[in-house]
C-alpha cells in the first residue's frame, strides 16, 4: 500500500506518549508541513503558537476540561484562526481610506472571515498530524482550546480578530504500543453523489447500530438509551455548554463592524 495513503488510513488518537522529547529535526519536519497546507487565496489565516512554558501546559490540563496528559505531552500546538495579521495589514495600507475614495464597503473582519479562518487552520493542523504520524508521532485533537474564551484569550495574549480553534497534544508511540482502531460509519452514510440525502429511519438504525449495541441499563446518566447517554455525556454536557458560551462571546468582536 502507498505510504501517504497507509499512514492515512492507520492514524488514531494518542493520549500516552513516549517521555522522548521531540527531536529538532522531527518538529522543523512537521512545522514545515503545516506551513504548507492548503490555504484560502493562499492568506494562511492561521497562526501557531507552541506551548513550552510547563506553567501553561498545566494551566492548559485543567481549563481544557481537566485532562493531565495534555500537560505530560511532549509538543503542545495551538491552532489560531488569525485574521489580525491581515485586518493591521489593511490597516497599514489606508485600505478604510482607499475604500472610502473608491466607494467599496470596507468591513472589519467577519463571522464568515473567522469560518474561512478556522478552516485554513484546521487544514494546517491536519498537514502537521499527518507529517508526525508519518514519524511516528501520535497526536490528539484537543476542541476544548474553544472553551474559556476570556481566560485563553489572556493565557495566550490574543488579539480580538485571533480565536484557538484547536489544540494538537503530540508525542512519539511508547514501545510496544497496541494501537487498535475505533470503528467508523458506513461509507454510505457519509459520502452522498450530486445532492444531500437525509437518512430514512431505517438507515439512521443501522448508521449507529454498533453504538446502540453497547448501551447497558445501569448507566450514570440514567438514560433509557444509548443517544440520551451520548447527549448527556458529550452534546448536553457542562463543557458543551461553555464552549457555546465562548464561542458567541467571541462572536461579537467577529461581527464586521
Amino acid at each position: 500500500m502507498n505510504k501517504v495513503v497507509e499512514t492515512l488510513k492507520n492514524r488514531k488518537s494518542l493520549r500516552k506518549y513516549d517521555e522522548r522529547p521531540i527531536s529538532q529535526e522531527h518538529l522543523d519536519i512537521i512545522l514545515d508541513c503545516l506551513m504548507r497546507a492548503p490555504t484560502a487565496g493562499n492568506m494562511m489565516l492561521y497562526s501557531v503558537i507552541m506551548i513550552e512554558d510547563e506553567h501553561k501546559r498545566e494551566i492548559l490540563s485543567q481549563t481544557c476540561d481537566n485532562q493531565p496528559f495534555i500537560a505530560r505531552a511532549p509538543l503542545v500546538l495551538i491552532f489560531t484562526a488569525d485574521y489580525q495579521k491581515w485586518y493591521d495589514y489593511y490597516n497599514a495600507g489606508n485600505v478604510e481610506e482607499y475604500c472610502s475614495e473608491e466607494n467599496i464597503p470596507f468591513t472589519r473582519p467577519s463571522e464568515a472571515s473567522l469560518m474561512l479562518a478556522t478552516c485554513d487552520a484546521l487544514i494546517a493542523a491536519q498537514n502537521a498530524v499527518i507529517a508526525g504520524e508519518s514519524l511516528g508521532i501520535g497526536s490528539c485533537y484537543i476542541g476544548d482550546i474553544m472553551e474559556k474564551y476570556e481566560e485563553h484569550k489572556e493565557l495566550l495574549n490574543l488579539p480580538e480578530y485571533v480565536f484557538p480553534v484547536a489544540m494538537l497534544c503530540m508525542g512519539y508511540y511508547p514501545d510496544n504500543y497496541n494501537k487498535k482502531l475505533r470503528p467508523r460509519f458506513k461509507k454510505d452514510y457519509v459520502v452522498f453523489k450530486d445532492t444531500y440525502r437525509r437518512l430514512n429511519e431505517d438507515e439512521i438504525k443501522d448508521m449507529f447500530k454498533s453504538l446502540d449495541e453497547s448501551y447497558r441499563a445501569e448507566n450514570i446518566y440514567n438514560a433509557k438509551n444509548y443517544a440520551q447517554i451520548h447527549y448527556a455525556r458529550k452534546t448536553g454536557a457542562p463543557f458543551s455548554r461553555e464552549m457555546a458560551r465562548s464561542v458567541r462571546e467571541a462572536l461579537k468582536v467577529w461581527d464586521g463592524k
